[in-house]
Parts: structure tokens; sequence; C-alpha cells
């Protein structure tokens, strides 16, 4: 399996070069740049660019010289925190350089936070004497254990041009094809994310899925990589040096994960960095080993009201894998199992809120199917790139441009009074002590409880909804803390990704009620402000509990205001739930019913309408006459139009009756 240099996105390396003074800094450029013995060296040379064609990856080096004097630290610092990379120099000749390098420099870059390779350069090497003379490894080794960011050492000579050329390709190296994310120097062994990534690599090369590559497959492999095929009797030589070092290796069948992965921790302990990383890009890694963008069709410029969905084609296939892991077949599976499922991504990605406790699971806390495909439907709405990747890590293998689908505005579906959509959410608000949580918990079929804790952060539940006809809508609810109600409404946009909104009150207690009516003004102003109206739903919870008289008649007297339905009654506590999550996805499914109007909205859009119908009788009024209007207080203005509009009708000239000007008869008016 030889070796090739992979692709990588950068278009240039930054090598900045710091030491001491006097220890061959700028001669060590020169003699880089030029190919030869440097003359003469000025004592800070100016920025030194190798072409592209200098090293193999064709990627151009940019060399920074810099002054070790103390006045010019501020300058120093900065040309550090713009490096790709930090060559360290001492001069072989000067013991006392070299002791610096742990003394001073490498914690003076650990202070300034500088997280770039660093390679060390021992200069002048021609001037050390035989006396003097140590193994690199002797004097290096002790440094290089107590500062892992280290790279590489290399011994140089400008003046005989020993290793010259070999730092900066180190350097250069070192930045295209890193050893961090890739090796444990401590442990010895790769790190899980390249374990993860060359796992998925490697089933997906085998092809028979028979957990080995055989030799055609082997060979498949190679030449995707690296444009070359295997000869026979490279692979028996790759198998027998396998199989010599790792026992399991190799098998009947052929090369096997285990022999997979031995082959490139063997690269990287041997410095062919490259050849793991050219595998390891040509499958869309980048450096994160994360997918590369370039890989991830995800749909962008999307309106704020619209959202990404998971098409149908990728839903089936995560039932389908599903059903894979759910070994005993009881409709749920194991964290274990969910586990091994992401074992060829870089990590679970449901570990953490808001995944982590978001979907419905067992008694035993095994997630059930519904729960599965209502995280992938949370994930694809919040992180549509993350969400696509994921789909890739665990096996999906159709296009992935047709994998999310982008919805239609919710505008859009206003004025068709019909919607596509088939994953809804919805914000919930409410103050303290109300339900929210408890209704959550419901939806998500927990038992109820009666201790009670607040909300802080994100919280979020998520269920598939059975519908009439055997339809099936995700839901999404987004519990709104009420610390976190004013950065929500702060945002002009803050509903325009949202299908529904629900406010839960205790109707057994006063207050909660009047903070709750003012919440659904709040939101309902928003609405009207920002043109992003959504329905809204009263729902009055701990129904068990004796209500407070007033509630219900102020709660009936403002839903009938602002044109929306009356509360819906539940009580978690009893499991009585009143069909509320059906009614939550109706209210979504038509979503132009149920967006609550205020008076001063109500008043909007009856000026709008006289404006409007005004500006198609009243053409014969001055244009700068009508702008004043315009411009007038609301009501006075509505009056003003309200004239215009009554005497607009017919005149003198038979065109026109009730006329402001006879003129208009004689056409000056007009």
């Amino acid at each position: 399996m030889p070796g090739g240099s992979g692709s990588s996105s950068r278009t240039g390396v930054r090598v900045v070069v710091v030491g001491d003074r006097g220890t061959g800094k700028s001669s060590l450029i020169a003699a880089a740049a030029t190919e030869s013995v440097p003359e003469k060296v000025p004592p800070v040379h100016a920025p030194t660019r190798l072409p592209p064609d200098f090293y193999p990856d064709r990627v151009p080096v940019t060399i920074i010289d810099t002054s070790s004097s103390l006045e010019n630290k501020g300058k120093l610092n900065e040309e550090l925190k713009r490096a790709d990379a930090v060559v360290l120099t001492y001069a072989c000749n000067q013991q006392s350089t070299l002791s610096r390098l742990s003394s001073y420099w490498l914690p003076e870059l650990r202070r300034l936070e500088i997280k770039v390779p660093i390679i060390v350069a021992g200069c002048k090497l021609d001037l050390r004497g035989d006396h003097n003379a140590t193994s690199l490894e002797e004097v290096m080794g002790p440094i290089m254990q107590q500062f892992r960011e280290i790279e590489t050492c290399v011994e140089c000579s400008a003046t005989t041009m020993i290793q010259v050329p070999d730092v900066f390709y180190y350097a250069q190296k070192a930045v295209l094809h890193p050893t961090a994310p890739l090796f444990d120097h401590d442990e010895q062994t790769l790190k899980p994310r390249c374990v993860r990534a060359l796992k998925r690599i490697f089933i997906i090369c085998d092809h028979d899925m028979d957990g080995a590559l055989n030799d055609a497959e082997l060979n498949e492999f190679q030449v995707k990589c690296f444009n070359a095929p295997l000869q026979p009797a490279e692979i028996v030589g790759v198998k027998r040096v396998v199989q010599e070092k790792q026992h399991d290796g190799v098998n009947d069948l052929g090369l096997t994960l285990s022999g997979f992965l031995f082959l490139h921790a063997l690269f990287i302990e041997k410095g062919r960095l490259e050849t793991t990383w050219a595998v390891l890009r040509k499958f869309g890694y980048g450096d994160d080993l994360e997918l590369r963008d370039d890989f991830l069709p995800v749909p962008t410029k999307l309106s704020p009201d619209q959202s990404v969905e998971l098409a149908s084609e990728a839903v089936e296939f995560l039932r389908g894998i599903f059903g894979l892991y759910d070994i005993d077949n009881d409709g749920a599976v194991r964290p274990a199992e969910l586990e091994d499922l992401f074992l060829t991504a870089p990590e679970s990605p449901w570990d953490e809120a808001p995944y982590k406790d978001a979907a419905e699971t067992t008694a035993l806390g095994n997630l059930t199917l519904k729960g599965f495909v209502s995280k992938w439907a949370l994930m694809t709405l919040l992180d549509p790139r993350h969400s696509l990747a994921n789909l890739i890590y665990v096996g999906y293998g159709g296009d992935p441009a047709a994998a999310l689908r982008v919805t239609r505005k919710r505008s859009v579906d206003r004025k068709k009074q019909q919607t596509e959509r088939n994953v809804f959410r919805c914000l919930l608000f409410g103050p303290q002590n109300a339900g929210k949580s408890a209704l959550l918990n419901s939806f998500l079929e927990r038992p109820f409880s009666e201790n009670y804790a607040p909300t802080t952060g994100e919280q979020y539940a998520v269920n598939v909804v059975d519908q009439p006809g055997g339809n099936k809508k995700t839901l999404i609810l987004q519990e709104i803390p009420e610390e976190g109600v004013k950065k929500i409404l702060s945002n002009k946009e803050a509903l325009a990704s949202c299908d529904v909104t629900i406010f839960v009150y205790d109707s057994s207690d006063e207050y909660s009620w009047k903070r709750t009516k003012e919440l659904l003004v709040e939101v309902a102003r928003l609405g009207e402000d920002s043109g992003y109206g959504v329905p809204c739903l009263l729902i009055a919870s701990k129904d068990d509990l004796k209500p407070y008289t007033m509630a219900v008649q102020d709660s009936a007297r403002v839903t009938q205001e602002l044109g929306i339905e009356p509360p819906i009654p539940v009580s978690m506590k009893s499991k009585d739930l009143n069909n509320v999550f059906s009614r939550i996805i109706w209210a979504a499914e038509h979503p132009h019913l149920n967006i609550p109007e205020t008076e001063t909205g109500r008043n909007r859009k009856r000026y709008r309408h006289l404006v409007n119908s005004s500006l198609v009788f009243v053409s014969g009024v001055p244009v700068l006459l009508l702008l004043y209007f315009l411009h007038m207080h609301t009501w006075t203005c509505i009056v003003l139009i309200t004239i215009l509009h009554i005497y607009s009708w017919g005149c003198c000239c038979g065109r026109r009756t009730g006329c402001l000007s006879s003129l208009c008869c004689k056409k000056e008016f007009l």
C-alpha cells in the first residue's frame, strides 16, 4: 500500500522562524530561498515565498523571519498568532541557546497560546566540534517529552546546505498532514476519531460485507486513494507485514479491520502521515476528522420562515437501520446498541443537550423507533449540516443532495391555507410552575412528578403524533423559560421559524393566568409587527384543581377578542390531556387560523384597506397631498381618506360625482 499526498484545502502555509539572536535564523531562510550558501545575510530577512513546486504537495510556503530584540516583541507576538507553523532555532555550537528552548521559548509559546506545530531546528551544525557530538535523540528526547507540541527536530547547516530544505518541508508537512488529530504519542495509539473515520472507510470498501478486504477490494481501495494498483506480490507483502505484528490482522478472507488500523498506525509511526491523510481526504474528511462541506450539499439561503426536513427516502433508511440494531425486535434499542450505530461517526451526536432527553424511551431507558426518528427530525431542524453528516456516517448511500427537503415558506402556507410540512415546531410559553415541563413529559409518555424544578436553558421534547387516517406528523415542543422570554421577543424573526405558539397557565392560580395573558398579547404584537404571525393556543393546565373563577371568564373574553380558540383544559396528573397534541398539529396544519389579532392590529388592517381602496378611486388627488395624509396621525388619516373616498364618486363631467374641485371638468386638476 504505497503512500501518496492527500489534497488539502490550504492554498498556502505561513511559517514563522523564532529563536535567540545569533542562532542562524536569517541564514537558514536565505539558504532555503536561494538553494545555495548565502554570502550576505541581513539581520532580519524579508518575507520569503517558496513556490508551489518546491515541495511535492505543491502548496507554497511563506517564511517570516523575526527579531528577538525586546523592542520588537510586540511584532513578534503578532506574527506568531498568524503562524500555521513555527520553526524554533538554536545553535548547535552554543549550549546556552539549546537550554533556552525549555527555559524560555517553549513556555513563552504556551503562554501566548500558540497552538500550531513546532519544528525545532538546530542550526550551524558545521560549527559543532567532534567533542560535542551527541545524538539528536539524546539532546531533544527529554524536551520533546515535556513539550508534546514539538512535531519534529532536525539539525542543519546553511554553510554546507545540510538538511536546510528539510526544515521547511517538515513545517509544511506538519500543517498539511497534522499528527495531532490522528495519533496519541503518550499512548502510542490512533486517536478515537481517527479510528472511527478509518472504520467507516473500511466498511465502505468491504463491498461483500464479510468483515475483511479481499485482494480485489484492497486493490480497488488502493486505486481510489492513490491512482496506482497493487501488484500481487505487493498485496502478499502487505499481508505478511500485518500478520507478523498483528495476529488477527489477516484471516482467510483478507485484511481485517484490525489489520487495516494497524497499517495506518504503522504509517504514522514511520512519519508517513501523508498516506493516512490521503485516504481520509479521499473519503471527504477535513483536518478535524469530520466530513468537509464539499461532501455535504446542505441547502443554503433559506428564508427565516423556511425549515429543513429529512426526505422520505432518508426516513425510510433510518427505519431500516433501526431494525438492524433492534436485535431482539422489541421496538427499542439499548444505549450500547445506539453507541454501536454511531461508531463510524466522530462521536455520538445525542449525548448532550438538546438531544439527550428530548425523545421517547421505554421504562428501561431504551430508545423507541418513534424516539429514534424524532431525534433525527430535531437534529435536522436545528442543524441540517450535522444531521446530513451523521446520516452519511451511519451508512446512508443515497444522493446526499436529495436527503434533505426545504419546506415552503410559512407565509405561502398561510395564503394557501394549508401546509406540506411533516415536522412542526412549537414554542411553549408560560410562567414558572404553570405545567410546561409536565406537558413535555406527558408528550414523551413519562410519568407525572410532583417535584418541581424550574427549567433553565434549552429544553425540547419531540415525538411522532398519529393523526386520523394513519398520517404521522412530528411535533417539536421547545419550552421557553421565563428568563428567556425577553431574548425571544426582542428578535423580530423569532416567530418566523415556528408553526404554533402554546401558552400554558395554571388554571387554579390568578397570577399564572394574568402573566400568560401578558405573554399572549406580547407574542401577538410581535407577530403583527414582524409579519410572522403564527397560530396561538392556550392550555389551561392543572384541571384537576379548583379553577380560578375569574380566569375562566377572562380567558373566554380574551380569546374571543383575539379571534382564537378557547383554552384547552388538561391535567397531566390525572392524564387527562384532552387530545391536546393532535389539536396542536391541527392548528399547525391550518396556518391561517388561530392567529391572534389585537385592536391595534385590526386598526392597522382597516387603515391599510382604506389607503389601498382610496389609491384606486382617488387618482385625481395630487400625490404630494396623499403623502402628506400618510404621514399624519392614523385616525386623522383614516377620516381624511374616508372623505376622499366618499367624494370620489362621479363628477359634473360624468366621470365622477362630488369632486373636490370643478377644475377636474376642465382637465386642469388632473
